[in-house]
């Protein structure tokens, strides 16, 4: 008895809470091929630390390759042509894209901004 009445309570509180806005799901989808000497110098210099990154944080990374047919719900806005590519995806949609791997301290700074005109919730490390 006592449990339904807090139930009740809890669940006409709940209603009675203001909705708050879903943030925006983002991801970083990788295209990438076998044998890719660009894709495994990103493995080297950014692969391992990029998921406990604040850009790994805001937008984790989603794999696939090249000659593969997209995962289910993405919608890019043209296909990929080269390896790595990096798309931002908002919501399953491409926001923006990286073609090529320039190194990484520009990988880290074009993500950066990449995340920022997403609207993601980051902040970039200080240097």
């Amino acid at each position: 008895m006592l449990a339904t009445r807090f139930r009740a309570v809890a669940l006409a509180l709940t209603a009675a809470l203001p909705a708050t806005p879903a943030v925006a799901d983002l991801q970083l989808l990788m295209f990438e091929r076998p044998g890719c000497t660009f894709c495994m110098q990103w493995d080297r210099e950014v692969g391992q630390a990029y998921p406990q990154s604040p850009e790994g944080q805001a937008a984790p990374l989603l794999r696939a390759w090249i000659k593969d047919p997209l995962p289910e719900g993405i919608t890019l806005n043209r296909p990929a042509a080269y390896t790595p590519t990096f798309v931002l995806l908002k919501d399953g949609r491409e926001e923006s894209r990286i073609e090529g791997y320039p190194g990484a301290d520009f990988f880290w700074g074009l993500i950066g901004r990449m995340l920022k005109e997403a609207g993601a919730d980051y902040t970039p490390p200080e240097i």
